[in-house]
């Protein structure tokens, strides 16, 4: 996949921009949305776990709460991104304007019909977002002959097959646990992460600190197809010996992949530090499944290693990169930022560490993690939404 451009402006400084640009881009309506939605759910969540609940979704709390940070967070994300990066892989124009507003609302419509309206309003709504998305960003690609990144068509198809089987399972017509589909998706995400950050970080790194990401295409390769099998398994809740060594030979290549993308001179540099740490925590997780499938512990922080370390991290950092590279910004990470950075480490460990400590502080950990998460991206908000919002400030389209 060739990465999207961020180029340095040339202009440090330069009048606010006037007019109205949420709709020139994919990422800027999909990336106001995902803020606000983790703004909002998490805290809503939290609020039904304390038994205060302030809303009644139409599937089971527990299982709204992941399939809306599935579906509707990540997801968000993951479109937005492609449909930004389609425009550079191709050339080609990619929706805005009214049709990239359509498909922000159909979004949002399916995140307020799965908490105000019957299960299959709400399901009908989410599952023809993936698929509407998959079409707009399959035209650009296939008028262009991009084969390259064909493959992010197959993954799409793949979270709107298991988005289905999701519905399918909680509706009792699929025999199958609604969790483990879940699971199943995070595993496309991350795999997914996996693949991006193969080919963004190195460069990146190698174009800020001037550093010669090390040659490892097959070392990729292997890391790659590893950590996809290896996920899951984990997702299937399959263990033994061949799921524990497969968990193990993914961790092991992924670390000797990441050290070929030079990290250590990163820590100087907030945008680049939380790219590779976050990336970074699909090692923990993968050496944690590796236990659990050995039948020693770790299970229990597989999917929040996951989830709040490696999604969430890429996530956030992503979103503020791409963000500043694609209004015209410089590249730099204030305070805003690295507190945000911070705050979300915060986040995964009081997430995984209290009920390791001691069963009874697993409560007070997902209070003091859920809020910590929603704040970083009430930071995020802060700082950027008034970018999503209005025009480049450098008058280039986007």
């Amino acid at each position: 996949m060739a990465v999207i451009p961020i180029a340095e402006p040339q202009r440090k400084s330069s009048p606010p921009p006037k007019g109205f640009g949420l709709f020139a881009l994919g990422f800027r309506p999909f990336y106001l949305l995902a803020a606000s939605l983790a703004v909002l759910f998490v805290p809503l969540w939290l609020m039904t776990t304390l038994g205060k609940p302030i809303v009644s979704p139409a599937l089971p709390p527990l299982l709204w709460h992941g399939h809306e940070m599935i579906f509707g967070f990540a997801c968000a994300v993951i479109i937005g991104f492609l449909l930004t990066a389609a425009r550079n892989w191709t050339g080609l124009p990619t929706p805005s304007g009214l049709r990239l507003a359509a498909l922000a609302a159909l979004w949002l419509l399916a995140r307020i019909a799965l908490l105000t309206q019957p299960l299959a309003t709400g399901a009908t709504l989410d599952l023809l977002f993936l698929p509407l998305a998959a079409v707009m960003l399959a035209v650009p690609l296939f008028r262009a002959g991009n084969q390259r990144n064909y493959f992010v068509l197959g993954v799409l198809a793949a979270l709107t097959l298991s988005n289905l089987a999701f519905y399918a399972a909680v509706t009792g017509r699929l025999a199958i646990s609604p969790l483990n589909v879940l699971h199943v998706s995070v595993a496309v995400i991350a795999t997914l992460t996996t693949v991006i950050a193969g080919r963004i970080v190195p460069s990146f790194t190698a174009n800020a600190l001037k550093t010669v990401p090390r040659k490892q295409a097959r070392v990729d390769q292997l890391a790659i197809a590893s950590t996809a099998i290896a996920l899951l398994l984990w997702a299937s809740d399959v263990q033994g010996p061949v799921a524990a060594s497969v968990a193990l030979l993914a961790a092991v290549s992924q670390i000797w992949r990441c050290l070929g993308w030079r990290p250590g001179p990163t820590w100087r540099v907030p945008l680049l530090w939380i790219l590779h740490l976050s990336h970074g925590w699909l090692i923990v997780a993968l050496l944690a499944t590796a236990s659990a499938a050995s039948g020693l512990p770790g299970g229990a922080v597989v999917l929040h290693v996951l989830t709040v370390g490696l999604i969430s991290g890429l996530i956030l950092s992503m979103i503020t990169r791409t963000t500043l590279g694609h209004t015209g910004r410089l590249l730099k990470a204030g305070p805003i930022e690295t507190s945000a950075f911070m705050l979300l480490q915060g986040a995964l460990l009081a997430r995984v560490l209290p009920p390791l400590i001691a069963p009874e502080l697993y409560r007070i950990g997902l209070m003091v993690s859920g809020t910590a998460w929603a704040l970083c991206f009430v930071l995020y908000l802060i700082r950027y939404a008034p970018m999503l919002v209005t025009p480049r400030i450098d008058g280039r389209e986007g």
